[in-house]
């Protein structure tokens, strides 16, 4: 993420929970990896985990168990970004293209790999919200389906059917398909 704009107003969030701090300093990577899966956007995304973060703040003195802060603040990045689905404008247009990632270390061609990744994600992003978030959670985020039911708030047996619904869908992708095909020719 980038810097604070508003030095003064972080001086005194750090003055007045220091442990709120290092906590923001050791999860941000974690935490924005989370929230970029959730958007298309990175701009969108470091908006999302900063609202996420206010509200935790907001809400530190009232959080009892400080061992449980990640799924605390999964719940507000997913609570968020419901919200602002719900209350999505008119005026904003999906991007044709996509950032290129960090070269992967690994044999095969990066392209093929970086068409392989495109072409994963925009299929992650076809798949209804509930869906997305259960695999973002599961996959990209490696939690367990217990632990994927308790951030969001539902039962071991719904992450799973709707886990396997989506790799059901992802796996009939017609492009995502088409790019595994092409791999595996050459």
């Amino acid at each position: 993420m980038t810097t604070s704009v508003c030095t003064s107003a972080s001086a005194v969030a750090y003055a007045t929970y220091p442990s709120f701090a290092s906590y923001v300093m050791a999860r941000q990577p974690v935490l924005l990896r989370t929230a970029r899966s959730l958007t298309a956007n990175p701009s969108d995304a470091e908006d999302l985990l900063q609202t996420a973060l206010t509200k935790t703040y907001v809400a530190w003195e009232r959080i009892e168990d400080h061992r449980a802060l990640d799924g605390y603040v999964r719940r507000a990045l997913l609570n968020t970004r419901t919200s602002q689905w719900r209350k999505r404008k008119v005026d904003e247009f999906v991007c044709d293209e996509l950032p290129e990632p960090e070269p992967a270390w690994g044999d095969g061609d990066p392209a093929e790999r970086q068409a392989l990744h495109d072409a994963m994600w925009r299929a992650v992003m076809r798949l209804p919200a509930r869906q997305r978030a259960m695999v973002v959670l599961r996959y990209y985020e490696d939690l367990s389906e217990a632990q994927t039911a308790e951030v969001l708030g539902v039962s071991v047996g719904t992450v799973k059917s709707a886990v396997s619904r989506a790799l059901g869908k992802l796996r009939e992708d017609a492009e995502l398909g088409l790019v595994r095909s092409g791999a595996a020719a050459s």
